[in-house]
């Protein structure tokens, strides 16, 4: 995430004493692992190698975990050598954002005076941010959580906002923290614009003092959704019938697991899903790699003959709405625009 710094809007041309950090807060990832044997041959006066020093040993060990033909042989670190071990690995950058998804960040304002200079006093540090999307003709400003230990095993934090101001005075208080959580709507370069504020005050005068920085990142697609509606014979009552097919195709960089795929309906409309009820859970949801698809098919009919109008000569069905998960749990939530298709005098059949 680039971000740019700009000046002050005080006119006072000193180092600030609050400084600010934004961090994307991220759920971390699965290290995948790879069988790194010892040599053939090596002297017997060398140490065995540490099992920390294997990604996994496949070697036969009874049940205390050694090997009884060569005791100096550690036991196997992984019995089941399976690609992924438990260690987990923290994103190193701020990677890439999705449209579905939750984009989460804290912000810290901190205690910055360096040593040796004037003391002086920070009352009243306030933080504020306002998020510009592609479309949206002015920002929109965002509600901040102040941050908990519980916000870690969150999706979004849930507790309640605040506007009120902190006294920074060390060694009790030193950092403010906030965390902000925006849903991801739209493709394109969104850029979040965070304020701070705060009172400094010297043994002989104060002051308010702010500054303001500017971040920008990249928003991609993370599914692309593909349909295609048809008309289908009336019923013998004349109500209508139409199929609507869905194409989903993962274009994000990981896998996901695909939770719910449903229809939300016009009045009047009634749908039979015929992907054996998707989001189920006895059902084996689908996983999609990066690049894969998974084809959908929805079965629409009136629930009384005449009850839909057409507008201009077309009939809507009604919004897609796709949920997910990603490797790590991350949920994600996509609607499509109203669906529809023109409208095609069927024909009428007996049976």
């Amino acid at each position: 995430m680039s971000h740019q710094r700009y000046p002050s809007h005080d006119a006072v041309k000193e180092p600030h004493s609050v400084s600010l950090k934004v961090l994307r807060l991220s759920r971390p990832s699965l290290v995948a692992q790879y069988p790194l044997q010892p040599p053939l041959s090596s002297p017997t006066s060398h140490p065995p190698p540490l099992p920390a020093s294997l990604a996994y040993s496949n070697g036969a060990g009874n049940a205390s975990g050694a090997n009884a033909d060569n005791p100096l042989q550690p036991p196997p670190t992984n019995p089941a050598p399976f690609v992924l071990s438990p260690i987990l690995n923290l994103p190193p950058s701020f990677g890439s954002a999705y449209v579905g998804e939750t984009f989460s960040c804290t912000l810290c304002a901190n205690h910055d005076i360096p040593e040796g200079a004037p003391p002086k006093t920070i009352r009243d540090v306030r933080i504020e941010a306002e998020m510009k999307t592609p479309s949206s003709p002015a920002p929109i400003k965002l509600a901040l959580l102040p941050y908990t230990s519980s916000d870690a095993n969150n999706d979004a934090p849930t507790t309640t906002t605040t506007t009120a101001g902190v006294d920074l005075t060390p060694p009790h208080a030193t950092t403010l923290q906030r965390i902000l959580a925006f849903d991801l709507k739209e493709e394109g370069n969104h850029v979040l614009a965070v304020t701070v504020s705060y009172y400094e005050a010297s043994a002989l005068a104060g002051r308010t003092r702010t500054f303001r920085k500017l971040y920008q990142f990249a928003c991609k697609a993370s599914l692309i959704v593909r349909t295609k509606p048809g008309a289908l014979p009336a019923r013998p009552g004349g109500a209508r019938r139409w199929v609507l097919e869905a194409q989903l195709e993962n274009c994000s960089e990981e896998g996901m697991l695909l939770e719910r795929v449903g229809l939300e309906l016009e009045p009047g409309l009634a749908c039979v899903d015929c992907n054996g009820g998707m989001g189920r859970p006895r059902r084996k949801r689908p996983v999609l790699q990066p690049g894969e698809t998974e084809q959908v098919c929805f079965v629409i009919e009136e629930e009384e003959k005449g009850r839909v109008e057409e507008v201009d000569g077309r009939v809507v069905f009604g919004v897609l709405q796709i949920g997910w998960r990603s490797e790590m749990g991350n949920r994600g939530f996509l609607s499509t625009g109203k669906l529809g298709t023109r409208f095609v005098k069927p024909k009428i059949v007996d049976g």
